[in-house]
């Protein structure tokens, strides 16, 4: 059976638990309130789609294509973006709930977080530089060897970057946001 090759279709309220989506690409789709929580969505390729108010959690993602893909209001925790086809690689979130999943090694320069929660990530030898953390909660992210040259924090908070083993050369943070910054040393900073 070959893949499947869907284009500017809507898929609202599919539980894919039930029914898992048919394999293959899928091209300027809209997916609204759709549930991919353990799916196997190994080597799908989504472009240009959009995901809004869906569950992903802890969905395979081996070989999985992500180009110019949104993510909206989506509860996607564990997932190993780290397991994705890296080509074109190109997706932003919204309001998304990504706690434990991994980023490692990727190259996503660019990417915008919004007011998502980035607990317990995993951004290892990651390129974020250009990328724009608005409002997010980084509490525990792992930020080990990662380019995060002109990346803008000023209005994220719970983070801990050591500026020794991250490159920083640009970044921006806020002044309340500055002890993460310190917080290997162990210093008292009162306001």
């Amino acid at each position: 059976m070959s893949d499947i090759n869907m284009q500017d279709q809507i898929f609202d309220k599919i539980d894919c638990t039930q029914n898992p989506l048919a394999k293959g690409e899928y091209e300027n789709c809209n997916f609204k309130n759709c549930n991919f929580s353990e799916n196997n969505l190994s080597d799908f390729k989504f472009i240009d789609c959009e995901f809004i108010a869906c569950n992903l959690s802890l969905a395979q993602l081996n070989g999985t294509a992500f180009r110019n893909v949104s993510f909206k209001d989506c509860k996607m925790l564990g997932l190993e973006f780290d397991h994705c086809n890296p080509f074109g690689l190109a997706f932003s979130f919204e309001n998304c709930q990504l706690n434990h999943s991994t980023f490692f090694q990727l190259h996503l320069r660019k990417t915008v977080f919004k007011e998502c929660q980035l607990r317990e990530i995993d951004f290892s030898e990651a390129d974020l530089s250009n990328a724009n953390f608005f409002d997010c909660d980084l509490s525990q992210a792992i930020f080990q060897n990662t380019n995060l040259e002109k990346a803008d924090f000023l209005s994220s908070f719970n983070y801990g970057i050591d500026p020794e083993n991250n490159r920083l050369k640009g970044a921006r943070f806020s002044a309340a946001g500055i002890s993460g910054l310190l917080e290997k040393y162990q210093i008292i900073i009162e306001q």
